[in-house]
């Protein structure tokens, strides 16, 4: 987390398809949603602050299973499967959505939903697709603009303006380098707060 709070532990937990395969609920979670090749893993290890912890690749939708990563012994960051690439069989695609809501429906402590979308590309309907999801059983969102270094500074801000507009988010993008790492403490502040022990928990829901 920050300085004070560094990231002492953080590993690979296991994969999961269904409910019944997921580890305990017994601690908050944050996860992390977006479209396939869009910098999600880059993220998650920036944020861990491990070089391999989730898995990157260079051949876009890999991730086609739920997994749990133990952070500190004190909550899961939870990296939902990638979607939207018109390469992945359509019998993996048709997964994603039941995969997904098994997550949403179980019962967990899911602080934030974290939305990587690349800053150069408009949303599209699988952004407001996972948005109304989240927002039916309130789950939070924290969305995140990765790759900000391929566009201009200048470029920046009107780029989030109109993503906030176009998804009519309840709060503005913060923006992500995996490059030079830039953006990677304001979303970890958010995070923070998210998971904070204080925090308010998402609505539960009974499977």
């Amino acid at each position: 987390m920050a300085q004070a709070d560094p990231i002492r532990k953080a590993e690979y937990l296991l994969t999961a398809v269904k409910a019944n395969q997921f580890p305990p609920a017994d601690r908050p979670e944050a996860a992390f949603a977006g479209r396939s090749n869009t910098g999600k893993s880059t993220l998650l290890n920036a944020l861990a602050r491990r070089r391999n912890l989730a898995r990157t690749s260079r051949t876009p939708g890999r991730t086609q299973a739920i997994n749990f990563f133990n952070i500190n012994d004190r909550f899961y960051f939870v990296d939902l499967p990638g979607y939207g690439f018109a390469q992945v069989p359509r019998a993996v695609q048709a997964r994603w959505g039941p995969m997904v809501e098994s997550y949403l429906s179980a019962g967990r402590d899911i602080r934030t939903v974290v939305l990587i979308m690349d800053i150069r590309r408009e949303p599209q309907d699988e952004e407001r697709n996972l948005l109304a999801r989240l927002a039916a059983r309130q789950v939070p969102v924290l969305p995140v603009l990765a790759k900000m270094d391929k566009v201009n500074r200048s470029q920046r801000a009107g780029r989030a303006a109109a993503v906030e507009r176009a998804l009519g988010l309840e709060r503005p993008p913060l923006l992500f380098s995996g490059l030079s790492g830039e953006g990677l403490e304001a979303v970890w502040q958010a995070l923070r707060e998210a998971l904070a022990p204080n925090g308010a928990p998402s609505e539960r829901t009974t499977p």
